[in-house]
C-alpha cells in the first residue's frame, strides 16, 4: 500500500532494536482515513474467505477490525488482556510481549467464539507472531476455524512472518513489509 508506506515514512518513528513507533496515526491517536483505506486493502484481500466474524485483540488492533467490521457488516471480536470480572465462559491462552517484554494471560468469552464461527484476525503488527499464535490457539479451543490473518505493518527481519506462513491453512497478508529500521530510518521490503 503506497499510501501507508509514505505516511510511515513521513510520521513513523524508526529506533534502533527494530522498534516502529507510528502512535500518530495508527495505535494512540488513530487516522481514521487510513484506518478505512487499510480496511478497504483487506477486504480487496480477503474478501474470497467465508469467514462470519473478525477478531483481534486489544487495543491497537481494534480500529482496523472494526472499521473492516462495517465494511463487511459483520461482528467484530476482541481478545482482552485482562479478564473483566464479568466474563464467564472464557478461554484462555498465554502471549509474551515483545514491546512490553512480558508475558500475559489473554481471554476471550466463549460465548463469541464457536464452533459455527469463522473467523479473520486482524492487528497492527507482525514481529514474533506471539499475539496471533495465541489468538488461534483461542479459536482452536474454541472449536472455530481461522481462515486468514492481517496485518497493517509486518517487520520482516523477525520471525512472526516465516513461522505464521508455515500454517498453511492459513492465508497470511501484511499490507506492508518492513525489512530494516534504524535510526538512519526505514526500508521496506520490495512488493
Amino acid at each position: 500500500m503506497k499510501k501507508l508506506k509514505e505516511r510511515i515514512l513521513k510520521d513513523g518513528k524508526s529506533f534502533d532494536g527494530g522498534i516502529l513507533k507510528v502512535d500518530s496515526f495508527i495505535n494512540h491517536q488513530i487516522d481514521p482515513v487510513l484506518i478505512k483505506s487499510v480496511a478497504m486493502e483487506f477486504v480487496r484481500r480477503f474478501g474470497n474467505l467465508p469467514f462470519t466474524k473478525i477478531i483481534t485483540i486489544e487495543a491497537s488492533g481494534i480500529a482496523p477490525a472494526t472499521m473492516l467490521g462495517y465494511l463487511l457488516e459483520i461482528p467484530v471480536v476482541f481478545v482482552k488482556k485482562a479478564a473483566p470480572k464479568t466474563m464467564e465462559n472464557m478461554l484462555v491462552s498465554s502471549v509474551y510481549s515483545y514491546t512490553k517484554d512480558r508475558t500475559y494471560a489473554i481471554c476471550v468469552s466463549a460465548d463469541f467464539v464457536t464452533p459455527a464461527d469463522t473467523f479473520l484476525f486482524i492487528d497492527d503488527f507482525l514481529a514474533n507472531g506471539n499475539a496471533a499464535l495465541g489468538v488461534e490457539d483461542l479459536v482452536t479451543q474454541g472449536g472455530a476455524k481461522l481462515l486468514g490473518m492481517g496485518f497493517i505493518i509486518e517487520k520482516s527481519f523477525q520471525k512472526g512472518g516465516a513461522l505464521l506462513r508455515e500454517m498453511q491453512h492459513i492465508q497470511i497478508e501484511s499490507l506492508v513489509r518492513v525489512k530494516k529500521l534504524s535510526n538512519d530510518g526505514i526500508e521496506f521490503e520490495e512488493d
